[in-house]
């Protein structure tokens, strides 16, 4: 899923450059023997002389009235500087970068240098190449006593950086309360946005500094306010698991149930319907996707095309590969286990047989229209979360809309890529048996006249073909063309969507039970 637009941390970057003497064009001259060469060489050596003489010149000027202070700064050597501030010396004379004295001073946080140079007048907005200003470095640090320093000599509050960040974005992503203040109360605009449409709350919200949103919600800012990609305060909060932040917004009249309308949904970008609850899910936030819960969130809420239970499924156990998709489980946060919040979640409501009632498929995938929680859970083979959902009253004879069960998804129907899809063979072998043991039907056929063996088949593993074959898999029923025109055994020879990958192990499984 895509994430705020995060700056660099806007800390001055040093860039040195080496002294060098100039060095003159060369000289046209004709070829006119040793001589000529020798009064081209004496020629360079004069310009060398000269140029030397120049540096050290203008090194010894620069040291006793100009560009010193800076340097001295940054050395942290202060007794220095204020014998430079009492000489009078030129203050606002800047490194190679643009670093100046102050620059320095608020770097390293030094309040009574920060204070002498305002007292001796030097420039208090100046920026170095990369636009970086004093207000900005203290913003940074969240060092209130010399953002109100500077505040204070006139340094403007609504200065902004190269990608549109105010001063106020920074100091609420830093998350200091005292300095947000101050900027508050020297004029900063609460929602003004950077280059992309962002907010000072959406900075705070993000970074999870609760006390901060509260702060600028009570001088106006905006807690509707949405970009492009659908997110909002509430949603990065959601996202990031900040739950001091969500139940600072919903206090501030956030809608729990706010539903995301992206622009565009490629790649991470999150699906068209999604809610801070489905959020908080897919984030592994599931002590907060309780508290969510608790403050009026749809348990059952599928207008992203799945619900909260559906999700659990790729949230536990993530496919293998190098998109979207094959992400690795999400960190989370909380006291919350996924296997606890499935239980707490009924308990709230959520139905543990809901059918989804809108998806898409492509061929051999699994198709999600009428899909229960306890099939997506068969598909990734994911034998704790079944046995749960068992126990709390999933039904495992449900199939989705083309008649694929529980036992199907567990085989392998649905499964597109081999060694890509969630499941092992080990964990598919215990998912079947369990199905089996529950009255799972070996012989079962979907709309798309795909079997058990056909599942097997599709995730490759032969191990489940066979245990399947000797449970009672009818070669009558299973040694038939799928509706895309394949046998089991042609696929198991590489004919299929997805990966070309034949198995000389399971061609063998499968021509022993068709002899």
């Amino acid at each position: 899923m895509w994430h705020p637009h995060r700056t660099a941390a806007n800390l001055p970057k040093r860039i040195r450059f080496e002294q060098s003497c100039f060095k003159p064009s060369r000289l046209r001259c004709d070829q006119r023997g040793s001589n000529s060469r020798a009064r081209l060489v004496d020629v360079r050596c004069a310009w060398a002389c000269v140029c030397l003489l120049c540096c050290l010149a203008c090194s010894t000027s620069s040291n006793a009235i100009g560009g010193e202070a800076a340097d001295v700064a940054e050395q942290r050597d202060w007794h220095r500087l204020s014998n430079l501030i009492d000489q009078h010396a030129d203050l606002d004379e800047p490194q190679a970068d643009g670093m100046t004295a102050l620059h320095w001073s608020a770097f390293y946080e030094n309040e009574s240098a920060v204070k002498r140079l305002i007292q001796a007048d030097c420039q208090i907005d100046t920026r170095t190449r990369y636009s970086i200003t004093p207000l900005s470095i203290a913003c940074t640090s969240g060092n209130d006593a010399i953002v109100s320093l500077l505040l204070g000599a006139g340094a403007n509050p609504n200065a902004v950086m190269p990608g549109g960040e105010s001063m106020l974005m920074i100091a609420s992503r830093t998350g200091k309360i005292k300095p947000v203040l101050l900027l508050l109360g020297a004029g900063a605009d609460v929602n003004a946005t950077d280059k992309r449409n962002q907010t000072a709350l959406m900075w705070a919200a993000h970074d999870g500094h609760a006390d901060v949103v509260e702060a600028l919600i009570k001088v106006g800012a905006n807690i509707d306010h949405t970009l492009k990609s659908g997110f909002c305060a509430l949603m990065f909060a959601a996202r990031q698991g900040q739950i001091d932040v969500v139940e600072t917004l919903i206090a501030a009249g956030a809608d729990v149930n706010d539903m995301m309308k992206p622009a565009s949904t490629q790649g991470r970008a999150p699906r068209r319907g999604m809610s801070a609850l489905m959020l908080a899910v897919e984030s592994g936030h599931f002590e907060l996707a309780l508290r969510l819960v608790d403050a009026g969130a749809d348990p059952n809420d599928q207008r992203s095309r799945f619900a909260p239970l559906h999700a659990l499924s790729w949230v536990r156990k993530a496919n293998r590969g190098d998109n979207p998709a094959g992400d690795p489980e999400p960190q989370g946060s909380g006291n919350v286990t996924s296997l606890q919040f499935v239980t707490e979640l009924v308990k709230a409501g959520a139905d543990v047989n809901l059918a989804l009632k809108n998806g898409n498929s492509s061929r051999t995938a699994l198709n999600p229209v009428g899909a229960t929680p306890l099939l997506f859970a068969a598909k990734t083979a994911d034998v704790p979360l079944i046995k749960l959902l068992v126990e709390l009253g999933a039904d495992p004879m449900i199939p989705n809309e083309v008649g694929t069960t529980p036992l199907m998804a567990a085989a392998g129907v649905g499964i597109k890529s081999v060694d890509e899809e969630a499941g092992t063979e080990a964990e598919v072998l215990e998912a079947v048996t369990y199905f089996l043991e529950r009255g799972g039907q070996i012989n079962d056929v979907n709309e798309n006249h795909e079997t058990t063996i056909h599942g097997a088949c599709y995730r490759s593993f032969p191990a489940v073909a066979q245990l399947l074959i000797d449970r009672g898999a009818d070669p009558d029923v299973w040694n038939t063309k799928n509706k895309y025109g394949w046998t089991p055994l042609m696929i198991a020879h590489g004919k299929r969507a997805g990966s070309v990958k034949p198995s000389p192990e399971m061609i063998r499984v499968l021509e022993n039970a068709l002899q």
